[in-house]
């Protein structure tokens, strides 16, 4: 297997190409299992066959960084452990620009009028037509076919437009039935105007395309409650603006000590040093001080004096350095890590990935698990942000993708790294897509 590659394959058929410990560190952002904005790829999270692969390939004492969500990271964390995995700590990636995905009660209530039963009511009726779903999709050149008649999750009311489309099918119709289509949902008054994007955390701003000013903020409308039922619950939601991601810290078992372990295999050991947080304070005898990061005495004449440290110590958060965030650490945030979203410009031209990391962060990472001229692995690359990371850090990469239209994207952004950076193993620097 050549260095710095793509394989464009499944992740799981893709390892089986890969040497026994053969990777000295594996970084990645696998999917969350939330079906994210209805993501395919985000169906589940991998479970203990994938991971027993990826034990496989890694080294004794390789590190495994794998991003979770808040909702799911249990399932991966259990995963990776019953797959013969350590897990060793679980860093917290904090950020003040999280899209909170909460359903409005007050609004669900008033689109069905204030009434509980009210869709179903309808699709149980529209059951006893006889009519398909096919039936009403080439009725209302739409796919809400099934909606209309479902018994289960997502039912639905056709708008009057599309139910005078429909009506003629339907046989002897109640006179409810034409009420109920008649009001569809609650009319809401629009009561004034608020501003949404990913500063305000209540827009999904990164899948806009306006270069650097992607995230701008936008004017929605407020409105407000129509039904006595909507003003009861008006408030209400169903989930938490997210601000933090999980990132779980795994080593595969050593063999021997870690100075044995090291000595053989050149992994099982964290890069302190190399990922300290800067500083330019020095410490005053009694503990941290502001930016103190850590530090070390040098003997004169039997006294102890402070040294100047290079940083304090890594710890296991990490933060975007937004006003959310330093408002929760007014004095402290500059003791962790600080990495800012990844900006339109940080992303590249024709990049419509959805959950795209920083580069600066990817870089932390890769350099945190991974020895000195290190072979990283990601085996759910996306669009290359963990490659592009360990290139600008000197390691090699093996990156895997699913999805082509992906892998051509990681593939550019690689590329023009490669071009940028300058970066060449031992071996001659291969770029290619395997397929």
């Amino acid at each position: 297997m050549d260095y710095n590659t793509i394989i464009n394959d499944d992740c799981l058929h893709a390892m089986e190409l890969l040497e026994d410990n053969s990777i000295d560190s594996i970084v990645t952002d696998p999917p969350y299992g939330l079906s994210f904005i209805g993501k395919d790829w985000d169906h589940g999270v991998p479970g203990e066959a994938f991971w027993r692969e990826a034990l496989r390939v890694a080294k004794p004492g390789a590190h495994l960084l794998a991003f979770g969500g808040t909702r799911t990271h249990h399932r991966l964390m259990c995963a990776i452990e019953d797959a013969g995995w350590e897990i060793r700590d679980c860093l917290g990636w904090l950020y003040g620009s999280g899209f909170p995905k909460s359903l409005d009660v007050s609004k669900a209530i008033d689109k069905v009028n204030g009434e509980g039963n009210r869709l179903h009511k309808f699709t149980a009726w529209m059951r006893t037509t006889g009519l398909t779903a096919r039936q009403l999709d080439d009725v209302t050149g739409t796919n809400m076919g099934g909606h209309y008649l479902t018994a289960a999750s997502q039912p639905a009311i056709p708008t009057a437009e599309l139910w005078g489309k429909l009506r003629p099918l339907c046989g002897d119709i109640p006179p409810w039935v034409d009420e109920l289509v008649r009001r569809v949902e609650a009319e809401r008054e629009v009561v004034g105007h608020k501003t949404a994007g990913m500063g305000s955390g209540n827009t999904f701003g990164m899948l806009q395309s306006e270069g650097d000013n992607a995230n701008a903020d936008k004017v929605v409308p407020i409105t407000a409650p129509a039904t006595p039922e909507a003003v009861r619950w008006n408030g209400w939601g169903t989930a938490l603006k997210p601000a933090w991601e999980p990132i779980v810290l795994a080593r595969k078992p050593l063999i021997g000590t870690v100075a044995q372990n090291v000595l053989e295999h050149g992994t099982g050991a964290l890069n302190i040093d190399g990922c300290r947080v800067g500083t330019l304070e020095n410490s005053n005898g009694g503990g941290y001080s502001k930016n103190f990061k850590g530090s070390s005495f040098l003997a004169y004449g039997g006294k102890r004096e402070y040294q100047q440290p290079s940083g304090r110590f890594p710890a296991n958060l990490i933060h975007d350095g937004s006003d959310e965030v330093e408002a929760v650490f007014p004095k402290n945030a500059s003791r962790f890590f600080y990495c800012a979203k990844a900006s339109s410009s940080e992303r590249g031209e024709g990049n419509n990935h959805p959950t795209v990391k920083p580069l600066a962060l990817m870089r932390y990472l890769c350099r945190l698990v991974t020895p000195p001229d290190g072979v990283v692995l990601d085996p759910f690359c996306g669009s290359g942000s963990t490659l592009v990371g360990a290139l600008q850090e000197g390691f090699r990469y093996i990156g895997i993708e699913k999805d082509p239209d992906y892998v051509n994207i990681a593939y550019a952004r690689t590329k023009h790294a490669l071009k940028e950076w300058g970066r060449k193993s031992r071996q001659q620097v291969l770029q290619e897509v395997v397929s």
